[in-house]
Formats: structure tokens, C-alpha cells, sequence
């Protein structure tokens, strides 16, 4: 494999800062759900929470991802408040240790979004659904100032798979951002991020034509992030189990860096930055 160097230039502003993407960088996941569908990621009791920020930041990863609403096909569908209880409580946690953090909330609800933000001072918001579910997300986003990640799904968690008929998936997935893309520039949002949305309104053998396709999205010159940690297209295809899809991850991640990831979001930090080392030494050998 040739590995794609990186020419887009990813700068996102997180409170007057400039924090680089022009080298990737590793987003940890942690999910204050006792429901995700990779049980050694469930961070529920606050002993917890705190380990994972701390394995998270020693191994690297210089985004924590906080998520308080399993996004797993069929999940519950949990109200506001409790995620917002959920989510409060995890970002205190971890705000409290480490005050510097840079904190990324996976939410798709506007009011959730704006209470991080500017209660809890959380950097990043993460919508898996591209501002489809709440309507009031991009408003949310343009008046809060912090950048975003757009995400490509359709339907809700509960629904997602009953949508995945394309005509041409790449074609349709590169109008929906082309479009989203847009509407929030003319808001004046500057700093988006994309994600295509692996596993989300996709078949197997979809989530891996859009892998194949994924050097392409560098048309829209915007950082890329790819999150395929030990999500079924992995041990669907292999014949295993999410605790069983590290190797698996491994190989998708490097080949998402060769198409020129900025982020990889990921349950296994420590292999995720030595993946992005070695991949990195590929590309400047003598470095």
C-alpha cells in the first residue's frame, strides 16, 4: 500500500487555539452507557469513568469522545435529561482531573449540545446525524461557535437499517455532505469535521465500498475521521466478536490513514497511536 500524505489544512479552532489535524490524531472513546455493544467500553460507575479518561490520555489519545446515549442498532431510546445526567456527570469527572482535556460530546440533540458547551465547557460536538434528528442542531452549532462533526446516517439509532437502499451509496453520501456542508457555512460554522458513518445505514459489503472510496473524500477539504473500532463489518465478515475485532480494527485504521484520516475514534488508544507511528514512518522514512 502507498500511504496518502496529508495535505488538507486541518487546523480546527477550539476556544482560540488552533489544535492541529495536519498529522493524525487519536480520539478515545468513552461511553457513559451501561448499553454499548462493546461491553469493555461501558464506563456507568464513576471509578470507572475516571480510569478510562486516564487510560485514554496515557496512551495518547488526545480527544476523549463522551457519549451518555448507545447509538447500537436497536438501542433504547433514553430521554434528555437522563443523558444529560449521564453526561454531566461523566465531563465533571473528567473536567475535574483533567481540566485541559479536550472533550468531544456524541450527542444529536441540540439542547444537550448547548448544556455541554457552555455549562460544562466542552469543546467539540459529535451528531451522528448530521443534524437530521434535531432540526435545531446547526442553529446550536453556529451560535455556540465550536467545531462539528457531521456524520452521514439516515433514520434514528432505533431505525438506521431499515435505509440502506443507494442508488450509488458514494454519490449520495458525497451530495448529502456537499449539501450539509453548505447549509453551515452560510451559518458561519468554519470548523466542520466528516465522518461517513461506518455501520450506520449501511450493509456489510456498503460499509466496505465506502472504505474503498474513502481517499476521495478528500474533495471536500475537510479533516476526515473514520470510526470502525470493532463495529460489525469486522467480526461480521471474520466470524467473531467485537472483543475479538482488535486485529481487524488495526488493518481498517491503517488503511483509513492511507486515504488520509485526520482522526481515528477508537476503543483500543495505545494501538491506534502506534498504528498511526508506523504508518507515518512509512511515509518519511528517513525522518
Amino acid at each position: 500500500m502507498i500511504f496518502k500524505e496529508n495535505k488538507i489544512p486541518n487546523f480546527i479552532n477550539i476556544k482560540g487555539r488552533l489544535f492541529d489535524l495536519s498529522a493524525p490524531r487519536v480520539m478515545g472513546i468513552l461511553n457513559a452507557t451501561p448499553d454499548s455493544f462493546y461491553s469493555k467500553s461501558r464506563c456507568a460507575a464513576d471509578d470507572d469513568i475516571l480510569n478510562r479518561a486516564r487510560e485514554i490520555i496515557s496512551q495518547g489519545g488526545e480527544i476523549i469522545d463522551i457519549g451518555a446515549y448507545s447509538t447500537r442498532p436497536s438501542c433504547e431510546d433514553i430521554s434528555e435529561e437522563e443523558e444529560l445526567k449521564r453526561l454531566a456527570n461523566a465531563v465533571g469527572i473528567v473536567k475535574k482531573e483533567f481540566p485541559d482535556a479536550v472533550i468531544s460530546i456524541d450527542t444529536f440533540r441540540s439542547g444537550v449540545a448547548r448544556s455541554m458547551v457552555r455549562d460544562f465547557e466542552a469543546d467539540i460536538i459529535n451528531d451522528i446525524s448530521g443534524g437530521e434528528i434535531d432540526k435545531a442542531m446547526f442553529e446550536t452549532i453556529a451560535d455556540l461557535n465550536v467545531p462539528y462533526i457531521l456524520m452521514h446516517m439516515r433514520g434514528t439509532p432505533q431505525t438506521m437499517m431499515q435505509y440502506t437502499e443507494y442508488g450509488n451509496i458514494i454519490e449520495e453520501i458525497f451530495l448529502y455532505f456537499s449539501r450539509k456542508i453548505n447549509t453551515l457555512r452560510l451559518m458561519g460554522v468554519k470548523d466542520i469535521i466528516l465522518d461517513p458513518g461506518f455501520g450506520f445505514s449501511k450493509t456489510l459489503d456498503q460499509n466496505y465500498v465506502l472504505m474503498k472510496h474513502l481517499k476521495n473524500f478528500d474533495i471536500f477539504n475537510r479533516p476526515l475521521l473514520v470510526g470502525i473500532s470493532r463495529k460489525s463489518m469486522i467480526y461480521k465478515l471474520l466470524g467473531n466478536t467485537p472483543e475479538e475485532s482488535l486485529n481487524g480494527t488495526t488493518v481498517l485504521n491503517t488503511f483509513a490513514l492511507g486515504a488520509g484520516a485526520s482522526i481515528l475514534r477508537v476503543h483500543d488508544v495505545k494501538e491506534a497511536v502506534e498504528t498511526i507511528k508506523i504508518c507515518d514512518k512509512i511515509n518519511n522514512p528517513n525522518s
